[in-house]
């Protein structure tokens, strides 16, 4: 069992599975987990805006009985007042029994995971990564689906900033029998540190602009807004942000049980005739998304059921260290300013080895 979730590649395939088990018994037996974290706080991070997350979390926590304090912006906490983020873990730590982190700036959950005394779980770091948001996924397509191998998964939209894309395509790329269709306009094309690591793995993928050419082919259909908040140049979110719009005549053409989902908030990119399809899942996503928040709180609180008297495994201390050396002797910067290393001048650099060289460890990207 793990202390914190920063990415989605922290918990193993039988861990996504145990999670996922325990999710459908909350589901079913709600009535047994009523109490089950009374006495406990989580505390709800948030450096920018969230609905369905920040509800999401704080609604699972209640359900089982424990509390919540928090913030829900920048604004209201002592990071408008410079405080950083190792600092705001270290206070927090003294509050609270776990946390919940969104932060605009990439890796900064991480960074808290290493300085907090209590498990960290990232809620969404910039555009870099939201396991909880592809745990609600893996929950959605196992209950939809009955599975979650043997299948075509596209995904439609903003892939280079969409960070709910990023860390499914991780997270499915380890089952069986899963190909993916990335649909998107060549501006927004998923990462090539992505597409890399898919190549390497021999997991199977086509890129297309087009959604009605490969439509037909789906099982999963992921619909993604593009982000306008991601975008420093207003004139290509306004050319871009009306890409691709999903209608009932254009799911004419799909199969009968593909599944349509949606991260939420959507814009216009599905028009609302569409709820009324029994193929659209995207509110019944955000539902699993509490009940997979509450499975996830459980287990790294040491409480679910099956994991109670195991012991928690430690953060991967060795790694950052090593990380950090890395980069003083190769003399690596990050330039990124999506990184918290941007913003949080202190913060060491660090970069970890991979076969296809070095990258920081807090946004993935390669160093300069």
């Amino acid at each position: 069992m793990k202390k914190n979730l920063i990415d989605i590649r922290d918990f193993s395939i039988a861990e996504v599975d145990r999670l996922i088990s325990l999710a459908k018994d909350i589901i079913a037996h709600g009535e047994r987990y009523a109490s089950a974290c009374h006495g406990k706080k989580l505390a709800t991070l948030f450096f920018e805006p969230s609905t369905r997350t920040r509800l999401s979390f704080e609604s699972a926590m209640m359900e089982l009985g424990g509390n919540v304090i928090g913030f829900s912006s920048a604004s209201s906490s002592s990071a408008s007042k410079g405080e950083s983020v190792a600092d705001t873990a270290q206070v927090i730590s003294c509050f609270a029994d776990i946390i919940a982190m969104r932060h605009p700036k990439e890796g900064a959950p991480m960074v808290a995971s290493l300085n907090a005394s209590i498990p960290v779980i990232n809620a969404g770091d910039g555009g870099h990564n939201h396991p909880t948001q592809t745990l609600t996924d893996l929950l959605t397509i196992s209950r939809q689906k009955g599975r979650l191998n043997n299948m075509v998964v596209g995904c439609c939209g903003d892939l280079k900033y969409g960070r709910t894309v990023h860390s499914l395509v991780s997270a499915m790329s380890r089952y069986e029998g899963v190909k993916f269709v990335f649909i998107a306009p060549d501006e927004l094309r998923m990462p090539v540190g992505l597409r890399k690591e898919l190549d390497e793995a021999g997991v199977p993928y086509v890129e297309t602009t087009s959604l009605e050419e490969v439509l037909p082919e789906l099982d999963v259909l992921y619909m993604t807004r593009v982000q306008q908040e991601r975008f420093a140049d207003v004139e290509q979110y306004n050319r871009l942000k009306d890409s691709y719009i999903l209608n009932t005549d254009k799911l004419a053409h799909a199969k009968a049980d593909m599944i349509i989902m949606h991260p939420l908030p959507r814009v216009n990119e599905i028009s609302v005739a569409v709820d009324k399809d029994p193929r659209a899942c995207y509110f019944q996503q955000v539902l699993n998304g509490k009940f997979i928040r509450m499975a996830l709180i459980l287990t790294l609180l040491g409480l679910a059921p099956e994991v109670a008297d195991s012991d928690v495994i430690g953060d991967d201390v060795a790694r950052y260290e090593e990380a950090v050396v890395n980069a003083k002797e190769h003399g690596f910067h990050c330039a990124s300013g999506r990184c918290i290393t941007s913003v949080e001048q202190e913060l060491p650099q660090a970069f970890f080895k991979t076969e296809n060289g070095y990258r920081c460890i807090y946004c993935d990207r390669k160093p300069e």
